[in-house]
């Protein structure tokens, strides 16, 4: 499938200029530089980088009857990363591959194009940072991470980390949704006759049925609630991660917004009351990116028309921030080491 439906999206990398020649006055807006995946680049080349891609769809969102919006967040979170400032080494390199738009053509059609441009990210030797969209971009993802390990004949035991308040293994007979991915990826790792280790955390008891528990434990999928985050002692919440990742020969990661409280994301489809607070998933987001296996990372289930002041915008743009900077720190690419 070749990669249509893409579009530029550098217009909305720009904001304020305190330099234009001194590096270490330089925001992202500044670094960010264009790559057109349709376009062949044999001769491409870069130490360490980072590949911006959007997915604007959120027929996922509405398939699942939530609230829809998310396929605007893309731009709103390119704006809000326009800003930060570069505290990485010029060898680190910042792409933005556009967007895929959703509007004419079927999710399922823009997920198996999401596959192939995280496939030809990867195969360019850049860190995919995919920006949602419903987290039905979670499984395009995953089509490209999946087809790259079966490519270059990697072990396809991937670990799937995610952070929200909902299993997302949801039974897909009537067609998927931002619901069911999970499930259909489940599904996948046993026609491949692999171990399926996901790893969801956040999950609130009061947003999945007893259904999905059963479902959950039935498949050996062993999942932390957002109170074991809230009330138990970090360093066995940390513990329970590293001893599910162990056998794991790589890790993916995404992030659905709505795992946080709603007095820090309210703009979400579907907003947590009692969703954790920021403070307590960042650490847990750099914990699981120094095992240094981490191949990919999605942040999805934002919704701008419901934001407040901006703030899951915001916010998403600090987690971005906080992966990127992670893992230059993990190469010894920081200007400055905030740690």
């Amino acid at each position: 499938m070749e990669l249509k439906s893409y579009i530029s999206a550098m217009e909305h990398w720009s904001g304020r200029v305190d330099s234009e020649t001194d590096y270490d006055a330089f925001r992202w807006h500044q670094w960010v530089q264009p790559l057109d995946l349709t376009e062949e680049h044999d001769d491409f080349y870069c130490e360490y980088g980072f590949a911006f891609i959007g997915f604007c769809s959120e027929e996922g969102v509405e398939r699942n009857n939530g609230r829809i919006g998310t396929a605007k967040a893309p731009n709103y979170i390119r704006g809000k990363l326009s800003n930060l400032p570069c505290v990485f080494e010029k060898t680190v390199k910042m792409y933005d591959t556009g967007n895929i738009v959703c509007d004419d053509i079927s999710m399922e059609e823009g997920q198996k194009l999401l596959g192939k441009a995280v496939e030809k990210i990867l195969e360019m030797g850049l860190f995919p940072i995919v920006l949602g969209g419903g987290h039905e971009t979670t499984f395009g993802h995953f089509l490209g991470q999946f087809a790259d390990l079966k490519k270059n004949g990697k072990p396809l035991d991937m670990g799937i980390v995610n952070f929200d308040a909902h299993f997302d293994l949801r039974p897909y007979e009537n067609g998927p949704t931002s619901g069911s991915m999970f499930r259909q990826i489940a599904d996948i790792y046993k026609t491949e006759d692999i171990s399926y280790c996901y790893l969801p955390i956040g999950i609130q008891q009061n947003s999945n049925t007893v259904s999905l528990f059963k479902y959950a434990q039935s498949n050996d999928i062993n999942y932390i609630l957002a109170k074991e985050i809230q009330n138990v002692n970090f360093a066995q919440v940390l513990s329970r991660i590293d001893t599910e990742l162990f056998n794991c020969s790589s890790t993916y990661m995404t992030i659905c917004a709505d795992v946080f409280s709603s007095a820090f994301a309210p703009g979400v489809s579907a907003t947590q009351a009692v969703g954790l607070e920021p403070e307590a998933v960042l650490p847990i987001i750099k914990h699981i990116l120094r095992t240094k296996n981490v191949r990919g990372f999605d942040l999805c289930e934002i919704s701008p028309r419901f934001d407040h002041d901006d703030a899951t915008v915001k916010l998403g743009a600090v987690i971005i921030f906080t992966v990127v900077n992670t893992l230059c720190k993990l190469n010894n690419l920081l200007v400055i080491d905030f740690d």
